[in-house]
């Protein structure tokens, strides 16, 4: 059913081209929101893809489709001429949904030719993730945000690129404000607006918390059982086996006395995370969400636990005189989990079939997506999305929880980009986070606050003692699993 636009809020206009890089679950999700909020011309808008899997939805909503890869090779000759496309008639907007290609290159492609562009994820040409030959810091994620700091750096200012900006990367960190606002009242303490990135971190500092989780549960489950051999999860597939195969990362606090022992530090004093010398997907971490209370989650690499971890630094010249940790502590839907368990166990062979569950194959459950800020005079606080199967049905359609909080958000980007056109390359950090929830938050289901007296080294079994450092509960020595 295509989407009518009459009963939402309409936030801005597209009037120039349209191209969405990518149709997977994320693009399907992102389209029906695009044509309900934004005023734009289906005619204008160009999917370019290298499979046909949703074709059949593209042609029932009047979308041209252009099916070809996007290549080292061929990516200027192939988006310059859909960019321009329209004859200047307005500002083309890039919406980069895909995997295995480079987002810093098409990002800087579309600013060269007066694009705005918006991503959710910072994605390498194909070879990065696999490449057994490289170091184990050039398969990480801080190496993949330094390629667009320097970018940014070479190219200031600009037409707006919003990079990193779905659920997580993106959303959470406008959570993380929100959470330390609440986090700060709570204390009683006194401040200004943030008005500036200095702001934040000093208020975060003085706030008392040491450490983030983005703490995320997610309870859908599939009408039929999982198939062995095949792959299951709640969004991309080859985008959670990438990430999940890369070294686990912590963006590392100030706070913190021990070093993993498989931890590595990178060669600049300044970089503002670590990274373990084995996948995230297979590095267990203790972690708190409202549902399930305690819960191991899995330390992805996100970029998030950087782009956090550095926006909140406080500094005096060379050295960080505070900073959070921060990294993502995921919980995946029990068949993604059970896939990742088959895949490790198989030494990393990949699996035979990759399958993402869309909304009419879920039981029920609940995608529970926020981030726990901890250390503070009232111990710890999880603030964030509880986003039901069923409350997403009702609220948009092709896809599940788990997307809709992905394609919310990128909405949310789209409408900032448009209201600031000339802002560069930004990170979803640097953005307004209020602007962002307000146009996020009707797809978000409960958005909620919780504090709680939990903590890494609560209910530990006395069977197995843990070496563990009793004088501050929130030392990473604490929360991982050993």
């Amino acid at each position: 059913m295509k989407p009518t636009a009459d009963r939402y809020p309409r936030y801005g206009q597209l009037a120039g081209p349209v191209v969405m890089i990518g149709f997977g679950s994320i693009g399907r999700g992102t389209l029906p929101l695009i044509l309900r909020h934004l005023d734009v011309d289906p005619a204008d808008i160009v999917v370019v893809a290298p499979d046909t899997g949703n074709d059949g939805l593209l042609s029932q909503l009047g979308i041209r489709k252009v099916t070809a890869p996007i290549t080292a090779g061929n990516y200027r000759e192939l988006l310059s001429p859909l960019l321009r496309a329209g004859g200047g008639r307005g500002q083309a907007f890039c919406v980069n949904l895909s995997v295995d290609t480079s987002s810093v290159a098409i990002l800087a492609l579309c600013r060269q030719l007066g694009a705005l562009y918006v991503d959710t994820v910072i994605e390498p040409w194909p070879g990065f993730y696999d490449d057994a030959t490289a170091p184990l810091a050039a398969r990480t994620n801080y190496a993949l945000r330094q390629t667009l700091l320097a970018e940014r750096a070479a190219s200031p200012g600009g037409p707006t690129a919003v990079s990193a900006c779905g659920a997580n990367p993106g959303m959470v960190s406008w959570f993380v404000k929100q959470a330390l606002l609440d986090v700060a009242a709570n204390g009683g303490l006194v401040h200004a607006e943030p008005a500036s990135r200095a702001d934040w971190a000093e208020l975060m500092r003085r706030s008392g918390v040491t450490g983030i989780h983005i703490a995320e549960r997610d309870t859908q489950r599939a009408l039929s059982p999982k198939p062995i051999g095949t792959f299951v999860n709640t969004w991309s597939v080859d985008g959670f086996i990438s990430e999940g195969l890369q070294p686990a990362e912590i963006g590392w606090g100030t706070h913190e006395r021990w070093l993993p022992p498989s931890a590595h530090r990178h060669p600049d004093p300044l970089a503002p995370s670590i990274y373990l010398d084995r996948p995230g997907a297979d590095t267990r971490v203790r972690t708190w969400c409202p549902t399930a209370g305690p819960q191991y989650g899995l330390c992805v690499t996100h970029n998030e636990s950087i782009s956090i971890a550095d926006y909140f630094t406080v500094r005096d010249g060379s050295i960080a005189t505070y900073r959070p940790t921060c990294h993502y502590a995921y919980h995946p839907a029990d068949d993604a989990l059970l896939s990742w368990h088959e895949l490790l166990g198989t030494a990393g062979r990949l699996p035979q079939r990759h399958h993402v569950l869309d909304e009419s194959e879920i039981a029920d459950g609940i995608d529970e997506l926020g981030v726990l800020l901890y250390g503070h005079q009232a111990n710890a606080y999880w603030f964030g999305s509880r986003l039901s199967i069923e409350e997403t049905r009702s609220l948009a359609p092709y896809q599940n929880a788990t997307g809709l909080q992905v394609t919310s958000a990128v909405l949310a980007a789209m409408v900032w980009a448009l209201e600031h056109p000339g802002e560069g390359i930004v990170e979803a950090d640097d953005i307004d986070f209020r602007r962002c929830l307000e146009v996020q938050r009707p797809y978000l289901g409960p958005v909620e606050g919780h504090f709680t007296d939990w903590t890494p080294l609560s209910a530990r079994s006395p069977l197995f003692p843990d070496d563990i450092d009793e004088s501050d509960p929130w030392q990473f020595r604490n929360v991982l699993v050993h």
